[in-house]
């Protein structure tokens, strides 16, 4: 028995073996619902098709290479042996130091069980030692090449990880107290959200990751005050509320990605980049992407140039007077404006642009990361006959393929709270965020997915065309500001870097500390993460790394500190602040709109579950 759990009388034995079969009955309801729910996939198909040559070509050059077999095995065998030894001695007695130890910052194994009870703690190394010993096995292949070797450890890693004690009932040691404790009733309760979390699954599975009811776009998230002055078929251009007399002439116009909504950046007032600019005394217009469906299949790339950033700056040239904007842009938001630069350069329109800020944005796509298991050529032909058949991609699939990337965080430690210990998600506006997604139309996401992640083409002189007119981004004057996060897993900084190497204008690389979106969104009041500079550009990332200087706090005002030392907004040129609807745009409604409050399900017509259904 468990430290703390009284043995049970025969009457609660009784009850508990109820309930046993209430969770065996909701189990097998459970399967039967997701078979229903399955169909044929050419997407998905095509990964699992990869996954199995991924595999079978690892064993080929195992069985190419005894000595590395004959050694994974000895140590196999002399890992079993030490782990079997040091139970005996803890049995008798002895306080032993582990053989093995989780990785810093590996949260599964946090419960005091891990390493205070023999049984658990035998567990856990047996488990580590393996799931090192099929790390270092696939480390330590010849003869694959590097895209073959990346996919085979991204699939083992997944494997590995899926296969962790922790996501079982019977070796997690918190859920088998939590199942005594409550003889089996957070089962039946996780058993309830799972079934819950399907229903409002594509694909695959997004595991609820926060108390949804507890937020409300417009209400305790993207507050900032301002209006919607423009929209079309696309977007609705928002203009915000100044909140200084005096502005900057020059209007800032912020392009956000689509494959998530904008309002990571107006998540909260003290976290709130779009706060921060309008306090600043910037004029902040903000591009709010529509969530598409199926009848924006044929919108293109060059649709989203000419009804996005360029639609915009007409706009905010009818709104304020001003023939130029400075963009600052946002992940894929930041690779179309890229695009749109170079556009504008091409058509002679390149000073429309006075400076323009990418941050963590990919143009250069040599080296994509693990996101690139994805997107080999067999994958991306099953995702391209998916889009072709249904007219977008669902948001929730794109939700779960990057929650791949970091599966432990992002989907394990979820599945275990909600499904094993049946707790409900704890409000957190970040995650209500990363699950309130957008679908993607078939038109742009295959043209993007081929022609930058697969084919690399946005680096070539003229390698892409849009409406006709070929760009390069080698041919760009406009002043740029890169900042990527140091530990980005979706826009690596080490590829983002070279994006930097390609504008003959000036540019200005900043590396921020965290990830992808904390590393971004760090606002000064925070103090955390720090940020690199280096004024030189050399050829690798690597050099640039090792001349950089180290800042602390946070990067947002160096950038304001760039804009203004080199005159892209003039201090000494402030106009009287602009209020949304004195130009000759009209208010259409307040922000945030329409547009970024429209849901996935909303959109395809389908009623989520929830625990009242």
């Amino acid at each position: 028995m468990q430290p703390g759990v009284h043995a049970p009388t025969q009457a609660e034995l009784e009850a508990w073996n109820v309930q046993l079969k209430e969770i065996g009955g909701e189990y097998r309801a459970l399967m039967e619902d997701m078979m229903a729910r399955m169909v044929p996939n050419d997407a998905a198909d095509s990964v699992y098709e990869d996954m199995r040559e991924s595999f079978r070509a690892g064993a080929e050059s195992l069985m190419r290479n005894p000595p590395l077999l004959w050694r994974t095995q000895s140590r196999l065998l002399q890992d079993q042996f030490q782990l079997w030894q040091q139970g005996m001695r803890a049995l008798a007695g002895e306080t032993l130091e582990p053989l093995v130890t989780p990785a810093k910052g590996d949260r599964r194994f946090n419960d005091e069980a891990w390493t205070n009870d023999p049984h658990y703690l035998a567990i856990m190394q047996q488990y580590l030692l393996f799931s090192r010993m099929v790390e270092e096995l696939v480390e330590g292949l010849d003869g694959l090449d590097p895209e073959r070797q990346r996919n085979l450890a991204f699939y083992a890693r997944q494997v590995v990880n899926a296969m962790a004690p922790t996501n079982f009932v019977t070796t997690n040691p918190e859920v088998m107290r939590k199942t005594l404790e409550t003889r089996g009733q957070n089962l039946i309760d996780g058993l309830t959200r799972l079934r819950e979390d399907l229903a409002n699954s594509a694909e695959g599975l997004n595991v609820a990751m926060t108390d949804r009811s507890a937020f409300a776009v417009g209400d305790n998230i993207a507050v900032t005050p301002g209006s919607v002055v423009y929209e079309n078929e696309l977007i609705q251009l928002i203009q915000y509320s100044p909140s200084t007399e005096q502005v900057f002439k020059t209007p800032l116009l912020m392009v956000p990605p689509w494959i998530n909504k904008y309002y990571i950046l107006d998540l909260r007032q003290d976290n709130s980049l779009v706060k921060w600019l309008v306090d600043q005394g910037h004029t902040v217009f903000l591009i709010s992407w529509r969530n598409p469906g199926p009848e924006q299949r044929d919108l293109s790339w060059a649709d989203y140039m000419q009804m996005g950033p360029i639609a915009a700056m007409g706009a905010i040239e009818q709104a304020t007077g001003e023939k130029s904007v400075n963009l600052l842009s946002y992940c894929i938001g930041g690779t179309l404006a890229a695009s749109t630069v170079a556009y504008l350069t091409s058509t002679r329109r390149g000073r429309k642009v006075k400076s323009v800020t990418y941050m963590a944005t990919l143009q250069d796509f040599r080296d994509p990361g693990d996101i690139g298991v994805f997107l080999s050529e067999p994958v991306l032909a099953g995702i391209e006959a998916k889009l072709e058949r249904d007219g977008y991609l669902d948001g929730r699939v794109m939700a779960f393929s990057f929650n791949l990337l970091r599966e432990n965080d992002l989907f394990w430690s979820f599945y275990i709270s909600n499904y094993l210990k049946g707790d409900m998600p704890a409000p957190f506006d970040l995650l209500y965020w990363n699950t309130d997604g957008t679908n993607l139309p078939a038109g742009t996401h295959a043209w993007y997915l081929r022609h930058m992640y697969l084919e690399n083409r946005l680096v070539e002189p003229g390698g892409i065309e849009l409406d006709g007119v070929k760009i390069d981004l080698r041919k760009i004057s406009t002043p740029s500001y890169f900042v990527s996060t140091s530990e980005d897993h979706i826009a690596k900084w080490n590829s983002t870097y070279y994006g930097a190497l390609l504008p003959k204008g000036p540019v200005t690389f900043v590396l921020g500390g965290s990830g992808h979106i904390a590393g971004i969104v760090n606002p000064p009041s925070r103090n955390k993460y720090g940020y690199w500079t280096n004024g030189e550009l050399p050829e690798t990332a690597d050099e640039w790394l090792a001349g950089a200087e180290r800042h602390e706090g946070s990067w947002w005002p160096h950038w304001q500190q760039w804009m203004t030392g080199n005159g892209y907004v003039d201090a000494e040129k402030m106009v009287p602040a602009r209020q949304p609807g004195e130009g000759e745009l009209d208010i259409l409604e307040p922000a945030p709109g329409r547009y970024v409050k429209m849901t996935i399900p909303e959109v395809l017509g389908e009623t989520p579950a929830s625990p009242e259904t």
